[in-house]
């Protein structure tokens, strides 16, 4: 080994490492070490006069020592001893011995403070960066307090080196991480956002980093570097790699500070200067037209600097959701990534396509790729790329592609991997039910789910089939149809059978009359199922032999034998037991009638959000929700989201999505009838539980669709009656000597549904009773409803009820018309009323943080999105009755958001079949002068306006 002089190495270090790699075994290896140590703690202990090179050689020889995986109990004190001196080579030794053996709790936390203020009041650049690095590494809290209130200095100096501003930058964002509440807000936010603009591109760097933490807590401090951002970053982008030698990688200019400065605008709403707008925009165009350029190296480092930027690029686009000309490129360049040979890009690009396909203006762009997705589903190597493929899927699914996703996921889920494979079953479930317009195709996928991956369909799979299939009667007859042909496989799945024997034992009647599946058929095929499967399996097709008694006589004496079993009367388990016992008591004791009562249909389910969606949240994890809920749907679906154009309907041709929801239920029961002069005719029905209505769907042939009639105009005071509802549901609509009309309405996304109590206020019968809803002018292609006849006799004193079933379809301006005619102590009586569905019955709530609101509310600048109206208070300005108020009209109060605290802040999102329009209002009191200000915006100028009107009446 060549000498080593003693200024240019440490000859003792070299030595010692030589010996340790030379060791042929872990104990010579121990006994070389302990050797060493027991020198350096002599040399320590013994020699008061060791020099600064000795004490930096022994310390190296430490760090050496505890990087091989041995504890260092000493030399900590000859350490900190180091910082002390004025030789850069030692003092950085000491520097690197303190940053990785020295704990934070330890007692010498204080010398090394001491020693670190030196350095940092020394001005020397290199001493300053050495303590700059040393906070960094160690990131104590104790060292937090005692130096974040300095490290924001030293970086807005003016004279302070690039290589210290560089390294401030850095110290303090590894502080900021560790411990926010101990780097304080002041004056120095505002200088370190020109950094932005400095010379030196190491500084930039830096402090981009260090911005892009700070501004995510405390956007409003650093909002003034967007156009710092977007300046800086159009240069780069516009700049030769010849321009930026030094930080230019593979003919790449900057890309990790233009990468930096991409995520940095994401922090933010898309600029309001359109002079900085219009610059960002040519930038983003500029990186899209370089990706369509040759590469300017065959090396991988060139395509993968470059694809950072672009794919970082892309993110930035989705983010604005506001340029659709660049939304549209991305997705087609995306597109070219699709079949791109490194797997890296194909999984990165349907990454990013999953969330530009729940932009309304690249949804369709995105659907265009959807054979080169489904190909990427069936042959790509790496699992995880499969699983993004299906997710894409997933998020470009609507109801014109619905059926060839779903068997295409069906198809795949034959061979995909286990891992994936309950995700897959969870989303296919998702897409049949919530694009079901046959739903015997919907039954089909189900079944054939669980024919694939049995094992894999959670109960709430199951569970849902089952609800859908009894509160439809049009698809019953077509399920047990088609489960007892599934049944007939020699190897069904558990889950099959379970939802075989619940079918069958509700609705078997209804394919009994095939000899092919008459009753004994039907009971011999299930119970040929019973010993294969679970306990839990058993109980549930002992219920269906006991429905089976009470639907198929003829069957009584056969399950009577099964239930009398040995093995069912004194099986181990107790529940299987209890029930052959009670079945079996129950079968021939009771009456036919008593049977019949005990053992009747199943009611509808009612309604809840989907288990399943719910499900598949928890597996995707958190942060999944907006992934799952707030992309883009299909246009004609009925879920958060709509789309663009809509798919036409007619009111007598109920959408499928509207019984999904569990909108079409059954109505409340009829309330008794009244006292002929009863002042409170309807409190049963507003005040009763009874009143609650039930969400279970009826049949569909009970709702019949209205026709345009000659009727006269609504009665004076409609107006007047009509905007006592715009903030409420429920109440009396009308009310005269004769008859009482009240309403009890619930609205939930684009669907509704309302309750019409007629009351007869005389002690004479109504004949010839008739309430019919009429669509004005071009209201039917707006709105949909659906009604139910009902009595043409009102009994004096009594009540009627009628259910109509809104489907908004458009935004509309004008409510339907209720006409009511019938004849009274043989007069004909007739008026025609306003009734009360307005645009805002439709409003979902919409929280967002005050970032979002304001971002929202620019992009909404347009003058003809914004309605304005400043009016009189027309009652007692009171703020809880104006927050009451607000919350019934639909929006959303969002606290906190307003500089003004009497002022009162709303979103929300208007849900039409066809398309969403986003709202944000803006309600400014002035108690003083009885006045009110009034501020819309909305992405439709009918719609500000209409809202704007309405609600400022109800003030």
């Amino acid at each position: 080994m060549p000498a080593v002089s003693k200024g240019d190495g440490m000859r003792g270090l070299a030595v010692f490492i030589s010996d340790i790699r030379n060791c042929k075994s872990k104990e010579a290896e121990i006994k070389r070490i302990n050797k060493e140590l027991a020198n350096i703690r002599s040399k320590f202990k013994g020699d008061k006069a060791l020099d600064g090179y000795s004490k930096k050689k022994y310390v190296c020889k430490l760090l050496f020592i505890f990087l091989l995986g041995h504890d260092i109990d000493f030399g900590h004190m000859e350490a900190v001893n180091l910082l002390s001196s004025n030789k850069y080579t030692e003092k950085q030794i000491g520097y690197l011995f303190i940053s990785v053996l020295v704990n934070s709790n330890s007692e010498l936390i204080r010398l090394i403070n001491n020693a670190i203020k030196n350095d940092l009041a020394s001005r020397n650049p290199t001493f300053m960066c050495l303590a700059l690095h040393c906070i960094a590494n160690v990131g104590s809290r104790e060292m937090g307090e005692a130096f974040a209130a300095d490290i924001p200095r030293i970086l807005v100096a003016g004279d302070s080196m690039d290589s210290v501003k560089q390294s401030a930058a850095l110290c303090l964002l590894r502080l900021y991480k560790a411990s926010p509440d101990l780097v304080p807000m002041g004056e120095w936010t505002a200088r370190v956002v020109h950094l932005l603009n400095d010379q030196h591109m190491g500084v930039v760097t830096a402090a981009v980093s260090l911005i892009t933490c700070l501004c995510k807590k405390n956007p409003d401090d650093f909002k003034t570097c967007v156009s710092l951002a977007v300046s800086r970053l159009s240069r780069i982008v516009s700049s030769a790699s010849t321009d930026l030698q030094d930080y230019t990688y593979y003919f790449v200019p900057a890309p990790w500070l233009s990468v930096k400065l991409l995520r940095l605008l994401q922090c933010y709403p898309p600029p309001e200067d359109a002079a900085v707008k219009g610059r960002l925009v040519e930038c983003l165009e500029t990186v899209l037209n370089k990706a369509q350029e040759p590469p300017k190296s065959k090396k991988v480092q060139h395509s993968n600097a470059k694809n950072a930027i672009l794919f970082e690029t892309i993110s930035l686009i989705i983010h604005y959701d506001s340029e659709p000309n660049l939304l549209v490129r991305a997705c087609n360049q995306l597109g070219q990534f699709l079949q791109h040979r490194e797997t890296n890009l194909r999984y990165l690009a349907l990454e990013s396509m999953c969330t530009l396909a729940s932009s309304e203006f690249s949804h369709e762009a995105v659907k265009t790729h959807i054979d080169t997705v489904i190909n990427a589903l069936k042959t790509e190597r790496d699992v995880s790329v499969r699983q993004r493929a299906a997710d894409l899927l997933y998020a470009m699914c609507d109801r014109s592609n619905a059926k060839q996703i779903v068997s295409e996921m069906l198809r795949y889920l034959e061979t995909a991997d286990y891992a994936i494979r309950e995700e897959i079953v969870l989303k296919v479930a998702i897409l049949a039910e919530k694009y079901a317009v046959d739903y015997s195709w919907y039954v089909d996928t189900i079944l054939n789910l669980i024919r694939i991956a049995g094992d894999y369909v959670s109960e709430e799979v199951w569970y849902r089939v089952l609800q859908i299939v009894t509160n439809r009667d049009d698809v019953q007859g077509y399920a047990a149809k088609t489960v007892f042909e599934a049944l007939q496989a020699p190897a069904c799945h558990e889950n099959m059978v379970k939802v075989g024997g619940y079918i069958l034992g509700e609705f078997g009647n209804l394919i009994a009359g095939d000899p092919r599946s008459s009753p004994p058929v039907q009971f011999s095929l299930l119970h040929s199922k019973f010993h294969l499967c679970s306990v839990a399996t058993r109980a549930l097709l002992l219920s269906t032999y006991i429905k089976f008694i009470n639907l198929f006589p003829e069957t009584k004496a056969t399950i009577q034998g099964v239930l009398r079993a040995g093995s069912q009367l004194r099986n181990a388990d107790v529940e299987l037991q209890q029930r052959a016992v009670e079945y079996l008591t129950l079968s021939s004791v009771a009456s036919t009638d008593v049977l019949a009562t005990v053992l009747e249909e199943m009611p509808p389910f009612p309604e809840r959000e989907s288990s399943i969606l719910a499900k598949l949240k928890r597996k995707k994890g958190p942060g999944a929700g907006s992934a799952l809920d707030d992309g883009r749907r299909d246009p004609s679906s009925n879920d958060i989201n709509g789309g663009m154009e809509p798919t036409p309907s007619t009111v007598s041709t109920p959408s499928p999505s509207a019984d999904l929801l569990g909108l079409r239920a059954a109505p409340p029961p009829a309330a008794p009838p009244a006292s002929a002069g009863a002042g409170n005719l309807l409190v049963d029905v507003f005040d009763g539980p009874a009143a609650q209505p039930s969400l279970g769907p009826t049949p569909e042939e009970a709702f019949l669709s209205p026709g345009p009639e000659d009727i006269g105009p609504p009665i004076p005071e409609a107006d007047e009656l009509l905007n006592k509802f715009v903030c409420k549901n429920n109440g009396v609509l009308f009310e005269n000597q004769l008859l009482q009309i009240g309403v009890k309405s619930e609205f939930r996304q684009n669907l509704g549904r309302m309750y019409l109590f007629y009351g007869n206020k005389t002690s004479v019968q109504f004949q010839n009773f008739s309430p019919t809803v009429v669509h004005p002018g071009d209201l039917q292609t707006q709105l949909a409803v659906q009604t139910k006849r009902v009595a043409a006799q009102v009994d004096g004193g009594a009540q009627v009820q009628q259910v109509l079933n809104i489907e908004c379809l458009r935004d509309f301006l004008t409510p339907p018309l209720l006409s009511v005619r019938f004849r009274y102590g043989g007069a004909p009586q007739a008026l025609t009323l306003k009734l009360p569905v307005t645009i805002n019955k439709f409003f979902q709530p919409t929280e967002m943080a005050a970032q979002d609101f304001f971002q929202r509310w620019k992009q909404l600048s347009l003058p003809q999105q914004e309605a304005q109206k400043i009016f009189k208070a027309n009652h007692p300005m009171d703020a809880e009755v104006t927050k009451a108020k607000l919350l019934g009209f639909g929006s959303a109060l969002l606290d906190n958001v307003d500089p003004n605290p009497e002022n009162f802040v709303g979103a929300g999102i208007i849900q039409t079949k066809a398309l969403q329009v986003g709202c944000l209002l803006r309600l400014e009191p002035n108690a003083q002068a009885q006045m009110y200000r009034l501020t819309l915006r909305t992405s439709k100028e009918p719609v500000s306006r209409h809202l704007c009107e309405l609600l400022a009446q109800q003030f």
